[in-house]
């Protein structure tokens, strides 16, 4: 049991062909669903923090719940910073322990996307600690990403190579389509995997041999839960995620992290305003809370075996 990089996970997703999956912690009680999930299935895990999540919880209150679950379960665990603006914050994480940072310069230019990514790369390398890197931008709206549909960009396959060389990133976040927040299509959901394995064809060639790439903004967007909180007081209205079978289909292609966040937030807020409102008398914090995790548990178990096909992959 170790907090660990992402390094032999991502070797083992790649040659079994599934993905292993990043799911982002805000405070104990995800930490303990996503955690449970993971130890029912045998699963390998990132557990991966927002600069939003930062500044709610702290670095520190973070890293030591995540080796409290690693001590309690005997799970390896990645922790890993969620785009990451800059160097300085990709530093304070590594300097707090964190075994994997991305940065996400996406929004730069070209060639201050690479300038930038090197320097982290530099520094983080040398204290043993992995980076992942994003090319392309990826449209919608998740605490510090908001990309406007319009301003959305692929990631071009050739330039994925020379970013890769001249970086020296373990893992790319590549964009095919997929969009962060709980509002990733009007009308029907499309990923480009040609570009997708485009890009692995061409990594290959270039000499990167099994090169991990990341799905971000890869949420199903469970329907289940969407309707739950609308019944129960909400208004999340004509949400719509990434169709499990297409997920389930990068996961045996080159693609060995899938983010997801949103789905965890969905399934916390549909089980608190359910609990809430067959019981509102209640104000014990630990009842309807608890709900939450226990729903969390259930959403992540069904990420395992539906998406990621992770089961076991701790052996």
């Amino acid at each position: 049991m170790a907090l660990v990089t992402t390094k032999n996970m991502f070797e083992k997703a790649f040659k079994g062909n599934y993905s292993i999956g990043a799911f982002n912690i805000n405070n104990m009680e995800i930490i303990q669903g996503v955690i449970e999930a993971c130890k029912k299935h045998n699963s390998a895990v990132i557990l991966q923090v927002s600069k939003s999540a930062l500044k709610y919880a702290h670095p520190l209150y973070l890293k030591k719940m995540v080796e409290a679950a690693i001590e309690e379960t005997g799970l390896d665990v990645a922790l890993h910073l969620d785009h990451g603006a800059d160097f300085e914050i990709c530093k304070e994480c590594i300097d707090y322990g964190f075994t994997s940072v991305m940065f996400d310069g996406s929004h730069f230019d070209y060639e201050e996307n690479v300038a930038k990514t090197k320097e982290i790369v530099d520094y983080a390398h040398a204290r043993g600690v992995v980076v992942e890197a994003e090319l392309g931008k990826l449209a919608g709206v998740e605490d510090e990403v908001n990309v406007a549909a319009g301003n959305a960009t692929y990631t071009d396959p050739d330039q994925a190579v020379d970013f890769v060389k001249r970086t020296g990133v373990d893992s790319l976040a590549v964009a095919i389509g997929t969009s962060h927040g709980a509002y990733k299509f009007k009308g029907e959901a499309k990923l480009d995997f040609e570009r997708l394995q485009t890009i692995t064809d061409k990594l290959e060639a270039a000499g990167f041999h099994n090169y991990p790439i990341v799905l971000h903004g890869a949420s199903s967007v469970d329907q289940n839960a969407v309707a739950t909180c609308n019944e129960y007081g909400g208004q999340i209205k004509g949400a719509k995620g990434i169709p499990v079978e297409m997920l389930r289909k990068a996961s045996s292609m080159a693609v060995c992290k899938i983010n997801m966040d949103t789905d965890i937030r969905l399934a916390m807020t549909a089980a608190v305003r359910k609990a809430l409102a067959e019981k509102p008398e209640a104000f014990d914090p630990r009842g309807y809370l608890g709900d939450a995790r226990n729903d969390i548990v259930a959403m992540v178990e069904s990420k395992i075996i539906n998406v990621l096909g992770s089961t076991d992959s701790m052996k």
